[in-house]
């Protein structure tokens, strides 16, 4: 609803031009330039002849490929178990941390920026299995730390066994790269004695990683060589006999593979050939073509299927052990899988069918067609393939959100290309791998929870820059083997013309250049198209709405919604919605989404799309700990802000040694002639003069003014929403506070609290206590004391900077911020605490995000340095 209001919403200047669009367009531009100078290394070279080398690569060398694969996976899982040891988690069994360290690999592997996919799939499967995220990221790190050290150690004995020949295509001399190679070498030597003569951790400013001992260490190293040294015998093992050495190859893949990483391409896809190519002139460049797709479909295409069966199996294995009891560790996981799997066989047929149509088709199949199906037919089945492999690969991230909608779509589209695959020419792969990913998508249906509707020209807008680079890639890839399989063709205007069933260059043409203007029109318009944000505030039809799921909510806070200093986003079906506001660059949500759960988390999807199509950050304020696996899967990190304290009312009373205190407290201030009423709704608006001149006294007290967002403030039509609590004292109103009842009297809270300055002392203990026995006498389960900031963050020294910097502000802040006697005072209840997060972008944005919250909920600077 709020979404598709006309207001225009200012573009966003050059300092919030989100980096990751350069480093995207970078990448584009060098496997542009790798696929350019494969062309020309490849000049004069026919399609046939690199097929035909392909086909003749002989069995042994298959074989001898297959087991320097499964030797280079088996190491690298095993980093996985020994980051494990280092963490000196052992409860977590060693075979499912080998499965969790190959699925990442495999598809870090594929999909490029390996620690940040790789780590993401860590992150899911190991969240899932009990790590936490500090957890996963150290992790993470070292295996990465072993992968830089292992190359390190790696290359530099290969430059100083074989310099000239590695280092030819730099054209540097031999004592250079022998000085080059001593000096790598060295590094990971020095690694080894920082390890066995320092500390067990290594500390970064204010940050703390645990470290190898040095046996772990020495094995680091020895799993990072053996990765290495296997991956590089699967593509030596496919050049020809007798063409190079495998030391000296050794330098120069380490190279290729270091050049294809740094450009940040998938796979190091062109970049990686363009190296190898230049630095074995010897090698015929068809001969080293073939070689290098047999080594990415054994390497990379291989592994990856092998992590999609093992998805595929926990998804299966789920459906059909329901019943057992270990399967809660398994679906988990398997929630995660079916997304990830779906988006992956989506994005894989997408590119076939794209690769399909630049590529020549079978004569024979061709043939079988004559007479059978109509020419037009033929044509218009070869366009529509490639149009529908682009949609494929553009729904593949609506299939990582979970969009329901999305994975019904895509469905169709598969079926359809399947449909289109046989009358373009017969070609039963293809088809097959088509309905193959339509299976895997009925199959894990069940992980798609988004109810969202799919639309072309919200949904568009929100791909990303990853995205875009991904489409990006197999675009051009697709342009440039249209290019490559009918360089024989000489070009002339009547090719756009020429219509016949062999006539397959102008049909490569013509799909080529529609896909290429489609995408580019598809990104022009995401770039160019008016950009419109909800209204600042909510609109009436907005609130009434808002009031209904408040009534309905058993949460208290989703009354902040009434406040009417947010905006809302609803659901169509008005079943939920998400309370946010806009402050500087930061889009900022107070809580959870309130009303149905899936469509609650349709809008918190919504929510980040909408901010990241404003090149705006998306952040959550005070959400739960169970709904932190929500805004994981946005990318987002959990910073614990502090504790709610809940007063559990099930047989509260003030009699008893526990409350004693309390007690004492109470009859102290009815001797005073203080006394508590809490009157209706209906009754407030009576009140309200006495009520003003209360809160005008407290905040002129205080020195402080209103503040918003996530606390209530006085305003009358406001106010009118609820019961109040009325603390009085001869026949005047001294304290008074509103409150929150969510249905089905699960929770009782205080909102907005105030109390006359000049009064006796002891009227908010009195007015705590009162609501508590009034919530108790009417059956509330809990009692609300609202959130100590800062209380209950760990103080160990691996805990997270945030933790370390906000214990030292709970301690030290008392001046300013009273956090200590905030939550002494709310102990005083005897509560139980419940954790309460920030989700929102780690690194760097986290200062930003910190000052943009505390921003909007003062009121404005002025309001967070008046407190």
């Amino acid at each position: 609803m709020a979404d598709d209001t006309p207001t225009p919403a200012p573009r966003p200047g050059w300092r919030a031009l989100p980096w990751r669009w350069l480093v995207s367009a970078g990448s584009l531009l060098a496997l542009a330039a790798a696929l350019w100078w494969l062309h020309r290394a490849l000049a004069g070279t026919p399609l046939r002849e690199v097929l035909h080398s392909l086909g003749a690569l002989p069995w042994p060398a298959l074989g001898l490929a297959l087991a320097g694969t499964a030797l280079s996976y088996a190491a690298l899982a095993a980093h996985d178990v020994l980051a494990l040891r280092v963490l000196q988690r052992r409860d977590l069994p060693w075979p499912r941390a080998a499965l969790t360290g190959f699925m990442a690999t495999a598809v870090g592997h594929n999909v490029g920026l390996s620690l940040l996919s790789g780590g993401a799939v860590r992150l899911r499967l190991y969240g899932a299995w009990g790590l936490g995220a500090g957890e996963v990221a150290t992790l993470t790190s070292l295996v990465g730390l072993s992968f830089g050290l292992g190359v390190t150690l790696c290359g530099g004995a290969a430059l100083l066994l074989e310099p000239a020949s590695t280092l030819a295509a730099l054209h540097l001399p031999a004592t250079a790269a022998r000085a080059l190679g001593a000096l790598l070498v060295l590094l990971p030597l020095a690694w080894l004695l920082r390890l066995a003569i320092g500390p067990r951790t290594l500390t970064v400013r204010h940050w703390q990683w645990p470290l190898p001992t040095p046996a772990q260490g020495a094995l680091q190293l020895l799993l990072s060589l053996a990765d290495l040294a296997a991956a590089s015998l699967v593509l030596w093992s496919l050049l020809p006999p007798d063409t190079v050495g495998w030391v000296p190859f050794l330098g120069l893949y380490l190279m290729a593979m270091v050049v294809g990483i740094a450009s940040h391409v998938p796979g190091g896809l062109g970049v990686f050939e363009a190296v190898l190519i230049a630095g074995l002139p010897q090698v015929p460049a068809h001969t080293l073509l073939a070689a290098s797709l047999a080594y990415r479909a054994v390497y990379y295409l291989l592994p990856l299927a092998l992590a999609a069966l093992a998805g595929l199996a926990m998804l299966l294995h789920t459906q059909a052990a329901r019943a057992q009891r270990w399967l809660s560790l398994t679906q988990p996981v398997a929630a995660w899988v079916a997304p990830w799997l779906g988006a992956t066989v989506v994005f894989a047929a997408g590119a076939v069918l794209l690769f399909s149509g630049s590529l020549p088709a079978d004569g024979a199949r061709l043939h079988a067609l004559r007479g059978v199906v109509p020419l037009a037919a033929v044509e218009v089945s070869h366009l529509a393939g490639s149009l529908i492999g682009l949609a494929l690969l553009i729904l593949s991230q609506a299939l990582l959100q979970r969009v329901d909608a999305a994975r019904r779509l895509a469905l169709g589209l598969l079926l359809a290309g399947a449909l289109a695959s046989l009358l373009k020419g017969l070609d039963l792969g293809e088809a097959a791998l088509s309905l193959g990913a339509a299976a895997v998508l009925y199959a894990g249906r069940a992980g798609f929870r988004r109810q969202a509707r799919w639309r072309w020209g919200r949904d568009l807008g929100a791909l990303g820059p990853q995205a875009w680079l991904g489409v990006g890639v197999v675009v051009i890839a697709t342009l440039w083997l249209g290019l490559f399989s009918f360089r024989h063709v000489e070009y002339s205007n009547e090719l756009w013309w020429q219509f016949a069933l062999r006539a397959q260059a102008p049909r490569a043409l013509r799909a080529g250049v529609l896909v290429a203007v489609a995408c580019m029109a598809l990104l022009v318009w995401q770039a160019v198209r008016p950009r419109r944000a909800p209204p600042e505030r909510a609109t009436p039809e907005q609130l009434a709405v808002a009031a209904r799921l408040v009534a309905t909510s058993a949460r208290t806070d989703a009354a902040l919604a009434l406040l009417g200093d947010k905006r809302l986003l609803i659901d169509e079906g008005e079943q939920a919605m998400l309370m946010y506001q806009v402050q500087s660059r930061s889009w900022i949500a107070m809580g959870d989404p309130v009303g149905e759960p899936e469509a609650g988390e349709a809008l918190a999807w919504r929510l980040r799309e909408m901010a990241d199509r404003h090149g705006a950050r998306a952040v959550f304020y005070q959400v739960d700990a169970q709904r932190l696996p929500l805004y994981l899967d946005m990318g987002l990190s959990a910073i614990k802000l502090g504790e709610e304290a809940l007063v559990p009312l099930t047989g509260f009373t003030l009699e008893g040694p526990r409350r004693a205190a309390l007690r004492q407290a109470v009859r102290r201030a009815e001797r005073d002639g203080l006394s508590f009423e809490v009157v209706p709704p209906e009754a407030v608006p009576a009140h309200l003069p006495a009520l003003r001149r209360v809160s005008e006294r407290w905040l002129q007290a205080k020195a402080t003014r209103e503040k918003g967002f996530s606390l209530g403030r006085f305003d009358p039509d406001y106010l009118r929403h609820f019961p109040m609590a009325l603390v009085w004292r001869a026949g005047e109103v001294v304290g008074f506070a509103n409150l929150w009842t969510g249905n089905g009297r699960d929770e009782l809270s205080i909102d907005l609290m105030r109390h006359d300055p000049g009064a006796v002392p002891g009227v908010m203990d009195y007015l705590f206590a009162q609501c508590m026995v009034w919530g108790a006498a009417r059956g509330f389960q809990t009692f609300s004391l609202g959130m100590a900031p800062l209380a209950g963050l760990e103080t160990h020294p691996l805990a997270p900077l945030w933790h370390r910097l906000g214990t030292t502000l709970f301690r030290s802040g008392e001046h300013f911020y009273n956090f200590q006697g905030l939550r002494a005072y709310k102990q005083k209840f005897d509560p139980e605490w419940k954790p309460r997060y920030l989700a929102c972008p780690g690194g760097l944005a986290l200062p930003g995000v910190l000052i943009d919250v505390a921003t909007l909920i003062g009121g404005g600077w002025r309001g967070v340095i008046a407190r």
